[in-house]
């Protein structure tokens, strides 16, 4: 019989440096690197409003204190954080009338963005206010490049168009009382999308008067009747009751 041949030495070597299944030795796989998340945070708006940044800053006012002026350069748009301000206008004559009441979430000096170079009317804190004031270009860049901010900032401009209108109808066909009322549950913000706020801002007969286009004396003659038919609370404070509302839908 012929014996196998012996393998050579080398073949040999390599054999017994093979390992068993339990000797083997286990290779760590490499994970790949996690991915970059490279999309944009997603642009929080009230905190966009709530907060200073590049191209706009806080600023706070005392009550009275003028924001800006009539003739003044157009260069920013105001947010209302806290407080109220309002807007006036004076002819040539010198008489003062006043055209808005703005609170908190409000808007204003925005006719800069439709090219006005001046102010067209006065802004004036009725009480300390907190103002967010967004210079025109941050304004602008914003309004184009975040939707979420532009549909916010058109929905507000709308519902002040519509404002604008139901004043001059307002004026034109109702009488001072039914205005008087309309004023007061708008400055109690009734009919927005908040929650109306029972106790108004401090708000003089005087001012009433002038943002209603009548006198003074006709003014307190409806704020006691309102009073006596338990409408408002007046002392001092104005608190302002759902039942007023029967005077602005009462035909």
């Amino acid at each position: 019989m012929r014996t196998p041949s012996k393998p050579p030495p080398s073949e040999r070597k390599l054999n017994s440096a093979k390992l068993s299944p339990t000797q083997r030795t286990p290779v760590k796989l490499r994970r790949p690197p996690p991915k970059l998340n490279l999309r944009s945070p997603v642009f929080d708006v009230q905190r966009f409003l709530d907060s200073a940044g590049l191209g706009r800053k806080l600023a706070k006012f005392r009550g009275k204190e003028t924001v800006f002026a009539q003739g003044d350069p157009a260069k920013n748009v105001m947010y209302i954080q806290e407080g109220g301000v309002k807007l006036t206008v004076v002819n040539e004559s010198g008489k003062e009338a006043v055209v808005a009441i703005l609170g908190p979430g409000d808007f204003f000096g925005e006719g800069c963005l439709a090219g006005q170079s001046i102010c067209m009317a006065t802004a004036t804190a009725i009480a300390p206010t907190s103002v967010l004031v967004i210079e025109k270009d941050e304004m602008m860049r914003v309004l184009h490049g975040e939707h979420e901010f532009s549909d916010r900032f058109i929905a507000h401009m709308l519902a002040r168009n519509i404002r604008v209108e139901e004043d001059l109808v307002d004026q034109l066909f109702n009488s001072s009382e039914k205005r008087l009322a309309r004023t007061l549950l708008l400055l109690a913000r009734y009919g927005g999308s908040d929650q109306p706020q029972k106790v108004l801002p401090k708000v003089s007969q005087e001012m009433l008067a002038e943002m209603i286009g009548t006198t003074r004396p006709r003014v307190n003659f409806f704020m006691n009747k309102f009073r006596k038919l338990g409408f408002i609370k007046y002392n001092g404070e104005i608190h302002v009751n759902n039942s007023l509302l029967s005077v602005v839908l009462h035909e």
